[in-house]
């Protein structure tokens, strides 16, 4: 039997790093005067990097036997390095405190210096904890993710996104932009979620962007305008499921362009439109499974800028009076309805989106706090001025940077008065513990008091107003929000 003692072993290597004894080789990052000179040792750093092996191999020692090595033109900054550098030597990283974007420039960076055991457990982190912020920034690191090599779990799981939402980039204003690999990854799947005489239509589109000399009047195509088109589509054209289109769209959407189909593929096309079971030389792909998802699921299930996967399977156990989070496997999906910055701030507006729709969620960012506050509503909010009954609503405030554990109340007494449905008044409120009255964003009318529904506070002290719902609110607990979004709630 093997005994290991990794952290041991890790600590004292960490300190080795801390205090580099005999090192013999220093790092350069960044440019004076901001540089960083690290002392490090080469016998560890090419141990555990190809990229550093084959540098030090081309670098000569100096007068003081040491290599000298400098990374001027490189991306990687010196806060991006400790992060690499400790990893490298111990074996451990910590991103808690790191920001989504830099996380994903230590992708990159990990993967220039060859790490490839780190460019797969970032990839892996982003993808299981920030899958909302990667659909926020989904045409800039899609499009990332087939130029730079060995991102391919971030690649398969935009490219899942697209098989179930393909509008969310074959209606973007950047498809035509879309570079060759990624267009024939996402035609190889057998979900891809449309239709084949659309997916027709946009190659077609994609492949005439390409070329811009092609005449923009149809009929005055050459043959050598169809070649073009031919040579464009070439690697994509495969990948079509031919016998899959409607006989309609093989006479409106094949015929016209029958030039750049290989005749042999052309005709088995039109003989299985008049006898269906004639046997073909051509290969059949077989038919998209096409899922016949509804429309509202033609976007990203979750497009959060407030709230992290994390804070939805919290959200989801409290739903289903969970004692324990969820950590996986989410139960529910988290289809975004309303965004303020998308669809207006004022109350009013929720009313008119949310009109007769149960299972929402509403989440706030409060302004200069960062707070994350929200509420979960079972019943429909009406355009009607009435208060509503249940025992399942709840209220919360989310942990943050600034906050280190959730806040969760339920009502659990006057279950009458849970919800205020009033409209007219530009009022949506869980009895009197969380408030939004008229514009969220300008009017700073939102507050929080104390409830006799409510189970307890979801704010601090000193934000709680602790007099009646017609009591004037102090300025301190009175606020107004950054961002405001609402999500239905719909099984998975």
């Amino acid at each position: 039997m093997t005994t290991k003692f990794f952290d041991r072993l890790s600590n004292d290597l960490t300190q080795l790093l801390e205090d580099p004894t005999d090192y013999n080789v220093t790092i350069e990052i960044g440019e004076a005067p901001n540089n960083q000179i690290f002392k490090v040792h080469s016998y560890i750093l090419q141990s555990r990097s190809p990229y550093f092996k084959n540098k030090f191999n081309e670098t000569p020692f100096n007068d003081d036997h040491i290599k000298v090595l400098t990374m001027p033109n490189s991306n990687i900054s010196i806060g991006m390095f400790n992060v690499i550098i400790k990893y490298i030597y111990g074996g451990t990283i910590s991103l808690e405190k790191l920001e989504n974007s830099t996380i994903f420039d230590l992708v990159i960076a990990s993967n220039e210096l060859e790490l490839d055991e780190l460019v797969e457990y970032l990839q892996t982190y982003l993808v299981n904890n920030h899958a909302s912020w990667l659909g926020l920034k989904f045409t800039q690191i899609y499009r990332t993710s087939y130029q730079v090599k060995n991102l391919e779990i971030i690649r398969d799981f935009y490219n899942d996104i697209i098989a179930k939402y393909p509008n969310t980039i074959f209606e973007s204003e950047n498809f035509h932009s879309l570079p060759e690999d990624a267009l024939i990854s996402i035609l190889k799947h057998d979900d891809l979620q449309l239709e084949e005489g659309k997916i027709w239509e946009y190659l077609i589109k994609w492949g005439k962007v390409k070329n811009s000399a092609l005449p923009t009047n149809f009929d005055k195509w050459t043959s050598d305008n169809f070649l073009t088109l031919k040579e464009t589509l070439k690697g994509c054209l495969p990948h079509i499921r031919y016998f899959s289109f409607s006989n309609e769209d093989v006479v409106e959407k094949l015929f016209p362009y029958q030039q750049i189909l290989e005749p042999k593929l052309f005709h088995d096309i039109n003989s299985k439109i008049i006898i269906p079971n004639k046997q073909i030389a051509s290969i059949v792909l077989p038919p998209r499974n096409i899922l016949k998802l509804p429309i509202r699921n033609t976007r990203i299930p979750l497009l959060s800028s407030l709230i992290t996967s994390e804070h939805e399977l919290e959200i989801s156990s409290w739903i289903d009076k969970k004692e324990t989070p969820y950590i996986e496997n989410n139960p529910y999906e988290f289809q975004l309805l309303v965004r303020g910055s998308r669809d207006g701030f004022d109350v009013k507006t929720i009313y008119n989106i949310c009109d007769k729709v149960a299972n929402t969620v509403i989440i706030l960012k409060v302004e200069g706090t960062g707070e994350i506050l929200g509420g979960y509503n079972p019943l429909e909010w009406e355009n009607n001025n009435l208060l509503k009954k249940t025992q399942d609503s709840l209220i919360f405030s989310l942990k943050t940077a600034n906050q280190k554990n959730s806040i969760l109340s339920r009502v659990v007494r006057n279950f009458d008065c849970a919800i205020y449905n009033y409209p007219k008044n530009s009022d949506l409120s869980f009895d009197v513990a969380l408030c939004l009255i008229g514009n969220l964003k300008t009017e700073k009318r939102c507050y929080c008091m104390v409830s006799a529904s409510y189970l307890k506070p979801i704010r601090s002290d000193k934000f709680i107003s602790k007099f009646s719902r017609f009591s004037i609110v102090s300025k301190e607990a009175s606020f107004s929000v950054e961002e405001c979004e609402v999500f239905k709630i719909l099984p998975n």
